[in-house]
């Protein structure tokens, strides 16, 4: 799986580690919508999506033409074998907005939708 580790200061204070497949999708189950809030640094093109409980950001989403894209922090995810992650480092400084966005809808998720409980 492949595993990149973000060196912006928002992704190395949160551990944050992404993994996409620009061929999937994904259904965002949120039990708790009063429990998520939405944060947006620099650019203000993705919003990390952090519980207020545990302060844990299990995913990154992005709108592009009326298209949601998402980035999956593996260190949400319970039960990853260490070993099956193709970890890298990743540095966006530098990158433009144009290039930025051109470059999530290449790798992210392209099919995201966000249900609550009971929706699915």
């Amino acid at each position: 799986m492949p595993a990149r580790a973000c060196t912006c200061s928002f992704c190395v204070k949160h551990g944050g580690v992404w993994t996409s497949c620009p061929t999937s999708s994904l259904v965002l189950d949120i039990a708790e919508p009063a429990n998520v809030a939405r944060y947006s640094f620099g650019t203000h093109t993705a919003s990390f999506h952090v519980c207020t409980r545990c302060g844990v950001v299990p995913v990154v989403t992005n709108e592009i033409e009326g298209r949601v894209y998402a980035a999956v922090s593996v260190n949400a995810l319970e039960d990853v074998v260490p070993s099956m992650l193709g970890r890298a480092t990743s540095s966006f400084d530098g990158e433009g907005q144009e290039d930025r966005l051109a470059r999530r809808k290449w790798n992210w998720i392209p099919e995201v939708r966000f249900v609550t409980a009971g929706d699915v």
